[in-house]
């Protein structure tokens, strides 16, 4: 049954063959999308109204209707994206060149940000010199595709959210199967801003449905010492300019018997009454049951940029 509430976020295995992008004959007819004449592919955003050929039946067009798959524009490899939800949505999508011979270039990390219900977006992407190889041609494979909720985006850069904070996730720590990663919490706004005790978390699964069977513990000693989150809570006063972090702790050791869970999407709530911020810190929490949340603690060697 298809789900209407949000578009899968899921990851993706999509790949799209195509002729190499450049100065090139164009294709006869039925011969599939002509390849473009007297300019090279390049990573630019397309009109959503340009034609659009997709991959093979079967191919690159993903699962359970996610919205998101590979075509050609103008004879250049490029995805879409159409959101199928009620809400605006914004996505990251993971994708690789590769020709015939093997991977050309690698984990390339795509953002497409606010597209409306209802709405297309496509992108063309730039194979690289090296894509073409000497098959002449090559192919766009989608990894992964990440969407959370426009209004819950994180903002670690660009103009200050209207709230006049930005919540963001860093890439984290991993050491011997423990993880750490950090959250943070920057006033770019005018005004002070209060912060007392541990933030709220909830951790959702590549549908955006909250995972069950994982405790939320308060302090990272209850997974492991000495990770930085284990001071107690006390109120801040963050001036304009000053930020404050906290941690996600956890293990992914993964015992027998029991299904490993995966939580990419963490759903955070500052303090109450605070707007939610959706990150995706992947967590991979193994068969352990449980996340350690530190308490919010200022960051004074650092000041948030306005």
């Amino acid at each position: 049954m298809r789900r209407a509430f949000l578009p899968l976020a899921a990851a993706l295995t999509g790949v799209l063959l195509l002729g190499a992008c450049g100065p090139l004959e164009t294709g006869a007819p039925g011969s599939g999308p002509a390849r473009r004449q007297g300019s090279a592919c390049r990573d630019a955003d397309a009109p959503s109204g340009a034609p659009a050929s997709p991959a093979s039946p079967g191919e690159s067009t993903g699962a359970d209707g996610d919205g998101v798959r590979a075509v050609v524009v103008d004879g250049c490899p490029a995805f879409e994206v159409t959101n199928e939800a009620a809400q605006s949505f914004t996505y990251t999508i993971t994708y690789q060149v590769l020709t015939t011979g093997g991977v050309a270039r690698a984990g390339t990390e795509k953002a497409v940000a606010t597209v409306g219900p209802g709405g297309t977006v496509r992108r063309t992407v730039d194979p690289g010199a090296s894509a073409t190889g000497t098959d002449g041609g090559a192919r766009l494979k989608i990894v992964k595709v990440r969407s959370v909720p426009a209004a819950e985006a994180p903002a670690g850069t660009g103009p200050c959210p209207t709230p006049g904070v930005r919540v963001y996730a860093d890439d984290g720590d991993a050491a011997m199967g423990l993880r750490v990663v950090g959250l943070h919490l920057a006033n770019c706004g005018t005004r002070a801003y209060r912060l007392d005790g541990y933030p709220a978390v909830r951790l959702l699964d590549e549908r955006h449905t909250a995972v069950t069977g994982v405790r939320i513990l308060h302090g990272g000693a209850s997974i492991a010492t000495g990770t930085g989150a284990d001071a107690a809570p006390r109120p801040l006063v963050l001036e304009p300019g000053e930020s404050a972090r906290a941690a996600l702790v956890w293990r992914n050791t993964t015992g027998l018997g029991s299904e490993p869970v995966h939580a990419p999407y963490v759903r955070v709530v500052a303090k109450p009454g605070a707007a939610a911020v959706t990150v995706t810190p992947e967590l991979d929490l193994g068969t352990t049951g449980k996340l350690g949340v530190g308490a919010w603690q200022k960051d004074e060697a650092s000041r948030a940029a306005r």
